[in-house]
């Protein structure tokens, strides 16, 4: 559930030195990436990426040439494509919108894919190995962010859109009592049968706990938590509806609230627009960009400030991160 295309090969994790993890992604041998790391001041800049388009047609090489006069052409071409008339068409076979749409890909098709992505297997082309790569930044930094603040054994956590467990199961060997959702029914199996074979041995002293897995849209959530964590959603909601989500995240938490989303900006939304020249078959959700200063509005309107926020990027995955507490 992700969105990808960025022009830098290596990851540009920007961050200060207390946000690296103990809780290193499981990689194949075959990916060799460099972290830069920048130290900053007041608020450590953390990263973290959704891949929204898999431009697996294209290599590196051919995206990283897209620049200085290709620009404009590309602006060009790209005003005569029509992605929305596709989507328009993918909603009618599913009878619904983009809801129905995202639930329909992530029970079929676009389980495969995700769940390859996800996993540990060397099945995967370069793109979705560089995704992954993304996606695994992404939890580890969520994790040493969580831990770095204390033990999280007996902190309850909701994990909205848990996909395959890769946060779930984590916050689980640490302690942690995770309500995990997704609204993917096959996401959930996996993602359950991952967690009984992940969490049979303790970590050390902690015994960890069976998170409880349901099947659920985030608008369906309820309850209170310490933290609710929503990692790689909200690509799936167009900013007014976005507003709405993060407002009904925050009051499910009570201490924090951890979002990440494709950031919206010129560049981004160019590249994004360039991935749906090449719609293939496994494209079949519609993706939205979100600016940031639209997501810390919306926190702000209920009542809730950014505390740590940055970006991580691979060369096809890219997404911002922000945990916010009450104000």
């Amino acid at each position: 559930m992700s969105y990808s295309v960025s022009l830098s090969s290596p990851i540009h994790f920007h961050t200060n030195s207390r946000f690296f993890s103990t809780f290193p992604p499981k990689l194949p041998n075959k990916l060799k990436t460099t972290v830069t790391t920048t130290t900053v001041a007041a608020i450590p800049p953390l990263s973290t990426a959704t891949s929204v388009t898999d431009l697996s047609v294209l290599d590196s090489t051919t995206v990283a040439l897209i620049g200085g006069g290709s620009v404009a052409a590309l602006a060009a071409v790209l005003s005569f494509t029509d992605p929305e008339r596709r989507r328009r068409l993918q909603a009618e076979e599913v009878g619904g919108g983009d809801k129905e749409v995202v639930r329909n890909y992530f029970n079929n098709s676009g389980f495969q894919r995700w769940k390859k992505i996800y996993g540990e297997t060397d099945d995967v082309n370069k793109v979705q190995l560089d995704i992954r790569l993304g996606h695994s930044k992404t939890v580890e930094n969520v994790m040493k962010m969580l831990t770095d603040d204390g033990s999280l054994n007996g902190v309850t956590v909701c994990d909205a859109g848990c996909g395959t467990g890769c946060l779930s199961i984590p916050l689980a060997k640490e302690g942690a009592v995770v309500a995990a959702s997704d609204i993917s029914t096959a996401m959930v199996a996996e993602a359950e049968k991952q967690a009984k074979e992940q969490l049979t041995a303790g970590n050390g002293d902690i015994a960890p706990v069976m998170p409880k897995f349901e099947v659920k849209d985030l608008e369906s959530l309820d309850g209170k938590y310490d933290t609710v964590v929503c990692l790689d959603v909200l690509i799936h909601y167009p900013q007014n509806k976005a507003d709405g989500m993060i407002a009904h995240l925050a009051s499910l938490a009570e201490n924090r609230l951890i979002l990440s989303f494709a950031p919206k900006t010129f560049y981004y939304d160019l590249l994004k627009r360039i991935g749906e020249l090449f719609p293939g078959p496994s494209k079949a959700t519609r993706a939205y960009l979100h600016a940031e200063a639209d997501v810390e509005r919306a926190l702000n309107k209920v009542g809730w400030k950014i505390r740590k926020r940055g970006l991580i990027t691979t060369q096809f995955y890219f997404a911002r991160l922000v945990e916010a507490v009450p104000a």
